[in-house]
């Protein structure tokens, strides 16, 4: 009587998973290479659309936020500003991709405000992913 063959032998496993290994070492570089450079892009297209806040909130209130109002004040009604007509943001942007909070402060040693993200390793300076990306140089 024959033995009808079911299944793959361990050898033919074995292959397949180093095949698999050897293509995820290849590709897996480039794509967390990607992963970064898009969370860059996603922290500056938030410090523009920040900033498209801010300018509503001092068109209607006739200045920006202070440093102890901070960025709050662009969705939540303080109760105590007068000419408030937001909220100026559809939902709360306090933190950049990489889970660190904005750092905004007004008045700002590059402009009126400074507004700002410190990157992937969260410490000023940095190149790379933990390169600073600010709103005076966006």
């Amino acid at each position: 009587m024959e033995r009808v063959r079911k299944g793959f032998t361990l050898i033919e496993i074995l292959i397949v998973v180093a095949i698999i290994a050897l293509l995820a070492s290849l590709v897996a570089p480039r794509l967390f290479g990607k992963l970064e450079s898009s969370k860059q892009k996603i922290a500056k297209t938030q410090i523009n659309l920040i900033e498209t806040a801010l300018d509503m909130f001092r068109l209607d209130v006739g200045r920006y936020p202070t440093t102890q109002e901070g960025l709050k004040v662009l969705w939540s009604n303080p109760g105590d500003i007068p000419n408030w007509h937001g909220p100026y943001l559809k939902k709360p942007i306090e933190k950049d991709p990489w889970g660190h909070p904005y750092i905004y402060r007004c008045p700002g040693k590059h402009g009126a405000y400074d507004l700002y993200s410190l990157g992937a390793d969260g410490k000023p300076g940095g190149t790379g992913e933990n390169k600073d990306i600010t709103s005076w140089d966006n």
